[in-house]
């Protein structure tokens, strides 16, 4: 079901004032998601608030949740969001209240170092993420005397949130709530990593390691950039028919050892010219397989997050002219690829719909996330019930 603007009716406010929020947060590495009730603070200069409708379940929240990197607690869940400007504080420009938006989990000042040469996904105020904490050095949400921060300081896993006007891209009303979280994080991050960070190019072999919300979007950069052959490895049957039937695949195997046969095979012993790492939790023998599965001047693309090392002798680089590149946010300009990526779902030319496998409330968060490491879902996406919306704190 989509959720547009009739759906998310309710009152629209510039009026800045302190409410209250359910909110899901996590307290401590390796405790379940819980709903709270948080105060949250009206924005201050050059901040928004967002009514937030849908969010996206992105398989970093789990990372952070589970202790396997680093943030700062308690904090607010979730960094894929939109929803509506509620209030905005003093000199925002780049939204007005009743703007529909998404938000982008790297920041985008327009005015820093990397922003001003087109390398927005590395903007200087992204600085924060695993902290929450502003650059005031204050927070928004609060529990009596606890603070608590926004991942990537957003927290989109709440019905209100306040943040930075650099983290909200203007999107237009048409567009469902449900698909356009997704283009905050997960669809530009695979997208990209095969389009930009990778630059995969018409003809091309690319193998894709892992199919879920990013490599699914990963496999549809690949097949929009005219590779001949875009090969998927997941050990998941549903996760390869989707991407064979939805996004783009040519082929799909349930093992690296499988694939890398057929790679050999196909390519005449040349191997791929590109692979892309997207599996839920990185590790070393998929970074093996990726180095061993591409050819002379081939380039191995990371993308997923985890404790793998590169334990190859350099002369498997050295030999081969082979590189290895990491990537966050799929090296895309967040204000001016997201746009793009809606407007290329408008067109037909990529799918987002088919990415939201299955849809929760706030509640059902830690439901949905063991659905996510059962692999039923590519994306599980929290539709955020208002109506038990904020109020007076």
């Amino acid at each position: 079901m989509s959720i547009t603007a009739e759906a998310a009716t309710g009152t629209v406010t510039s009026e800045a004032r302190r409410i209250t929020t359910k909110s899901v947060v996590c307290r401590a590495p390796g405790t379940p998601w819980e709903v709270a009730h948080l105060e949250l603070d009206p924005p201050k200069a050059n901040e928004v608030r967002i009514k937030f409708i849908a969010a996206g379940m992105c398989h970093s929240d789990d990372h952070i949740q589970k202790g396997d990197a680093p943030m700062r607690m308690p904090v607010v869940g979730g960094h894929e969001g939109a929803g509506i400007i509620d209030a905005i504080g003093p000199g925002v420009t780049r939204v007005k209240v009743g703007d529909h938006v998404v938000c982008s989990f790297i920041p985008a000042c327009g005015k820093c170092r990397y922003c001003s040469t087109g390398r927005q996904n590395l903007c200087d105020e992204g600085k924060n993420a695993g902290t929450g904490i502003f650059a005031d050095g204050t927070f928004r949400f609060h529990e009596g005397d606890t603070d608590f921060g926004g991942l990537c300081v957003l927290g989109t896993f709440s019905q209100y949130s306040v943040v930075s006007e650099y983290s909200v891209v203007p999107i237009p009303d048409d567009i469902p709530f449900e698909v356009a979280a997704l283009v905050g994080c997960g669809v530009p991050t695979g997208w990209g990593s095969a389009v930009h960070a990778a630059g995969v190019r018409a003809g091309q072999t690319v193998v894709i390691y892992g199919a879920g919300g990013v490599g699914s979007n990963a496999v549809q950069g690949a097949a929009y950039a005219g590779a001949q052959r875009v090969v998927v490895v997941d050990p998941v049957e549903f996760k390869r028919q989707m991407a064979l039937e939805h996004f783009g695949a040519t082929h799909a195997f349930a093992t690296a050892e499988e694939a890398h046969e057929f790679v050999v095979d196909a390519t005449w012993g040349r191997l791929a010219d590109h692979a892309i790492i997207t599996v839920g939790i990185l590790h070393d023998e998929v970074i093996h397989d990726a180095i061993n599965v591409v050819g002379k001047t081939g380039q191995v693309t990371i993308t997923a997050v985890g404790k793998g090392m590169i334990q190859e002798n350099p002369g498997m680089l050295i030999g081969f002219q082979r590189r290895v590149q990491g990537a966050i946010f799929g090296a895309c300009n967040p204000l001016f690829d997201i746009p793009r990526l809606l407007s290329l779902y408008k067109t037909g030319h990529i799918k987002l719909d088919e990415l939201v496998t299955r849809t929760y409330t706030l509640d059902q968060i830690n439901e949905g996330y063991q659905d996510m490491l059962d692999g039923r879902n590519i994306r599980g996406v929290v539709l955020i019930d208002h109506d038990d919306q904020g109020k007076n704190a």
